[in-house]
Protein backbone atom coordinates (compact mmCIF):
# COMPACT_ATOMS: atom_id res chain seq x y z
CA UNK A 1 0.00 0.00 0.00
CA UNK A 2 2.54 2.53 1.26
CA UNK A 3 4.46 1.39 -2.48
CA UNK A 4 1.41 1.70 -4.33
CA UNK A 5 1.14 5.90 -2.53
CA UNK A 6 4.56 6.51 -3.20
CA UNK A 7 4.63 5.72 -7.07
CA UNK A 8 1.12 7.71 -7.25
CA UNK A 9 3.08 10.34 -5.62
CA UNK A 10 6.21 10.24 -8.19
CA UNK A 11 3.05 10.56 -11.06
CA UNK A 12 2.01 13.62 -9.71
CA UNK A 13 5.39 15.02 -9.67
CA UNK A 14 6.75 13.67 -13.05
CA UNK A 15 4.77 16.10 -15.25
CA UNK A 16 5.85 19.17 -13.36
CA UNK A 17 9.27 17.91 -13.85
CA UNK A 18 8.85 17.10 -17.36
CA UNK A 19 7.88 20.13 -17.88
CA UNK A 20 10.77 21.87 -15.83
CA UNK A 21 12.80 23.89 -18.58
CA UNK A 22 16.55 24.60 -18.72
CA UNK A 23 15.93 28.41 -19.93
CA UNK A 24 16.75 30.42 -17.37
CA UNK A 25 14.01 32.71 -15.63
CA UNK A 26 15.62 36.06 -16.75
CA UNK A 27 15.61 35.00 -20.46
CA UNK A 28 12.09 33.79 -19.78
CA UNK A 29 11.71 37.80 -18.55
CA UNK A 30 13.21 38.51 -21.53
CA UNK A 31 11.07 36.29 -23.82
CA UNK A 32 7.39 37.64 -22.21
CA UNK A 33 8.87 41.62 -22.10
CA UNK A 34 9.17 41.08 -26.26
CA UNK A 35 6.07 39.95 -26.11
CA UNK A 36 3.91 42.28 -24.12
CA UNK A 37 5.10 45.21 -26.31
CA UNK A 38 3.46 43.16 -29.11
CA UNK A 39 0.57 42.51 -26.72
CA UNK A 40 0.91 39.01 -26.93
CA UNK A 41 1.14 36.47 -24.14
CA UNK A 42 2.91 32.62 -23.89
CA UNK A 43 2.89 30.17 -21.06
CA UNK A 44 6.59 29.37 -20.05
CA UNK A 45 6.25 25.81 -20.47
CA UNK A 46 5.53 26.72 -24.19
CA UNK A 47 9.28 28.14 -24.85
CA UNK A 48 11.80 25.61 -25.79
CA UNK A 49 15.58 26.28 -26.27
CA UNK A 50 16.34 25.95 -29.93
CA UNK A 51 19.77 26.09 -30.64
CA UNK A 52 20.89 29.93 -30.58
CA UNK A 53 17.32 31.13 -30.33
CA UNK A 54 13.63 30.04 -28.70
CA UNK A 55 10.83 28.38 -30.36
CA UNK A 56 7.73 29.80 -29.06
CA UNK A 57 4.40 27.45 -29.54
CA UNK A 58 0.19 28.54 -28.86
CA UNK A 59 1.17 32.26 -28.37
CA UNK A 60 -2.07 34.59 -28.08
CA UNK A 61 -1.86 37.89 -29.51
CA UNK A 62 -4.53 40.81 -30.08
CA UNK A 63 -5.32 39.41 -33.78
CA UNK A 64 -4.90 36.29 -33.18
CA UNK A 65 -2.59 32.58 -32.26
CA UNK A 66 1.30 32.26 -33.52
CA UNK A 67 4.04 29.94 -33.14
CA UNK A 68 7.17 32.06 -33.44
CA UNK A 69 10.96 32.10 -33.42
CA UNK A 70 13.46 34.50 -31.49
CA UNK A 71 17.23 34.38 -31.65
CA UNK A 72 19.43 35.02 -28.92
CA UNK A 73 19.14 38.85 -28.31
CA UNK A 74 15.53 38.34 -28.15
CA UNK A 75 14.02 39.56 -32.00
CA UNK A 76 11.56 37.72 -33.62
CA UNK A 77 12.71 36.03 -36.59
CA UNK A 78 9.71 33.54 -37.56
CA UNK A 79 5.92 33.61 -36.71
CA UNK A 80 3.20 31.91 -38.02
CA UNK A 81 -0.12 32.14 -37.88
CA UNK A 82 -2.18 28.92 -36.14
Amino acid sequence: MLRTALFAGALVLLPASAMASDIPQESIDKINAVLSDMKCQVDSADIEADGDGYELDDIFCEDGQYDMDMNASFEVVGKKKE
